[in-house]
Order: C-alpha cells, then structure tokens, then sequence
C-alpha cells in the first residue's frame, strides 16, 4: 500500500477493510512523484492553492450570497426568481468544486485552519463534512471502481454502473432516465443519504468508529439551518408554493451538475471496474496503475471547465495525487501523460466535454442491457 493511502486510512473514523496493491516495485507511482517534487522545488512554488483559487472561491461565494439576498429582499418577477434559483444550483456545485473538495483535500491552503473551514462549505450547502470526506476522500478514492466497496459508483438499483452489478429490466432505458436521477440526486443526499449514513453507523458497508459530541452537534445544527435557510425563511417572502419550486430548481440544477462532472470521470468507456480484490484482498497491480485504469479526464483544453469544476476534469491528476491543489493539474497532466507514455501504460482521457457525453451515455445504454 502506498504512502498516501496509509495517511488517508490513518485520518479516517472509518474501520476500513483492509485491500493491498502490488506496490513491492511501484514504479509508476515512484517516477510520478519524482517528477512532481522536481516541478515543485524548480519553481520554489506551495503544491497548495494560490492567490487565484482565493479569487475564484471568493467571487463564487460572494455570488450565491448576492443571489440569495436578492431572492430575499428584492421584489423580484417569478420568472427571475427561478433563474437565479437556477444560477445558485449551478454556484453551489462550484463551491463544492473549488473550496469544499480541495478544503476536504487539505489542498486549498498550507494553513490547516482555512482548509477546515473550506471542507465545512458543504454544510454550508446542507451536506456534512464527516460524511463526505469518509465516503469520498476515503472509501472512493482508496477503492476507486471497486464494487461493492466505492460508495461514489453505488446508485443501485436505479442505475447499473458496472457489469458487476445486478441487471434488472429497467436498466436498459437508463441511459435515457439518467440525467432525471442525477437532477434528483443532491435533495435524496441532503434529506436521506446523509440520515442513511448518520443513523446506520455505516458509509456503505464500512462502519464509522465513532462520531464525537461535537461531530453530532454540527450534524444536527446543519440539517436543522438548512431547512430554516432554504424554506422557511424563503417561504415568508415568496410562500411555499414558488419556495418548493424554487428548491426544486435549485436542486436540479446542482445535483444534475455535481452528478455529471464525476461520472465523466469515472463511468465511461474507457474506465474499469473490478471486483477481483475479493481474492485474498489484492489488487495485482501497483496502486497508481489502478488509479490510471480507473479514472478519465475530460476537456482539459477547456480553460471555463477547468476553471468552474475546480480541475475536477483533470480526474487522474487528481486521483494521484489528490492533495495537490487544482490550479496545478494543467501542469501536472503533462508530467502524467509524459511518464505514462515512456512506461506504457495507457492514460484515458476525453478532448471535449461532448464527447465524454456521449461515451457515458453510450457506455450506460451498454451496460443496461448487458448480461
């Protein structure tokens, strides 16, 4: 097991079964970080984030608090309300892109306390922090494709991710329903997956130690906050009918956009699933080829993807080394794709955000009716 996946078990509340790669030789991963600790040293610059991430975390926050406001104490048409419901669903994925993820990364910043406060946007957001980074930073990013162990790819029965999952009739419309699932899917996480979690004791079928007091008390205060913030304060302006509306909006937009961005990361055609570490626990490879196998980017030539999604199309860079902040994946991607081509080993990667579309919607309709 490399390193950084020993750091991540070790910060972890979570009892994680334990899954080795075989890292005797990784020589990969080995000219990888090589490779990136000279770019680093050469350049005298953090591997943190820098003056622009503050910039642009700064503007999408101080965006969705206008937004917010106006819809509160503005006289507003119907109409405009709903756009700005819209444009909040869309701000509030981009938090989660740019602070909330690298905050939860330790990425953000080199000062401990800012990334703290920028991992707790996602309660800010009606999430909970404790939850995300156990199933995200932890289970996904050690057990990446993984059935039965990622919780990031675990949307069964609704949609079949893999081959590996069981197939039911409905399946082959997926690719169709889809995009109505993940419009759906941030409101089931704030008011269902998240009380899953919470009172199960488990993120999938790994069982959390232990919450702490205060682990309790910002779980409740933020599930309580975020009903008074997003409808009953809105419902004392616009009533409850335009104020469901408004969230169902809201929602749609966020969860449509969160959603997508990972799956073109992930459950496309040229990515893999496995299910063979349940022999004897091991992967037979080294953990970076895993994470290559696994992972794929999409429209990294794109400079507004890059910069609304945090990098997050840059989804292999990330996976290797996902304390690295954002800002220097486009940096990092030639180093990757450099050292992959010089040891063989296949980079996947989509050159538009289109045709990564396509490839996922494809690679659904084929596994939906797939035996």
């Amino acid at each position: 097991m490399t390193p950084l996946l020993v750091e991540s078990i070790v910060e972890s509340p979570l009892r994680i079964e334990k899954i080795s790669f075989a890292n005797q030789r990784p020589l990969v991963f080995t000219e990888l970080k090589k490779r990136t600790k000279e770019y680093f040293a050469q350049r005298g610059i953090e591997s943190t984030g820098d003056r622009r991430l503050v910039l642009k975390a700064s503007f999408f926050v101080l965006s969705y608090l206008f937004g917010y406001s106006a819809l509160l104490f503005i006289p507003l048409p119907g109409w405009i309300a709903l756009v700005i419901c819209a444009y909040l669903g869309l701000t509030a994925a981009a938090i989660g892109f740019n602070l909330m993820h690298d905050g939860s990364h330790g990425s953000f910043s080199d000062k401990q306390w800012i990334n703290t406060f920028a991992a707790y946007s996602i309660n800010f957001l009606g999430g909970d922090a404790l939850l995300w980074k156990n199933k995200h930073n932890i289970i996904h990013h050690t057990f990446t494709n993984i059935e039965g162990h990622d919780q990031d790819i675990a949307m069964m029965p609704i949609l079949r991710s893999n081959v590996l999952q069981k197939k039911y009739s409905f399946h082959k419309f997926q690719h169709i329903y889809c995009f109505l699932v993940y419009g759906l899917s941030s409101i089931l996480w704030v008011f269902m997956l998240d009380y899953l979690k919470y009172f199960s004791g488990k993120v999938g079928n790994i069982k959390i130690a232990g919450m702490s007091f205060k682990d309790h008390f910002i779980f409740w205060l933020t599930k309580i906050s975020y009903v008074g913030f997003y409808l009953v304060l809105p419902s004392l302006v616009w009533g409850w009918g335009y104020t469901i509306l408004g969230f169902l909006v809201y929602h749609f937009m966020l969860g449509t956009t969160l959603s997508i961005v990972f799956q073109l990361a992930h459950v496309v055609e040229n990515t893999e699933f496995t299910d063979k570490h349940f022999e004897n626990s091991k992967i037979d490879e080294e953990w970076a080829i895993h994470q290559l196998k696994t992972t794929s980017n999409f429209a990294t030539g794109n400079k507004f993807v890059t910069w609304f999604t945090g990098g997050l199309n840059f989804q292999v860079e990330h996976h290797l080394f996902p304390k690295i902040s954002h800002v220097h994946y486009p940096a990092l991607n030639k180093i990757v794709k450099q050292v992959c081509a010089e040891m063989n080993v296949r980079y996947n990667e989509f050159s538009t955000f289109e045709e990564a579309v396509r490839s996922h919607v494809r690679y659904l309709k084929s596994t939906g009716k797939a035996f």
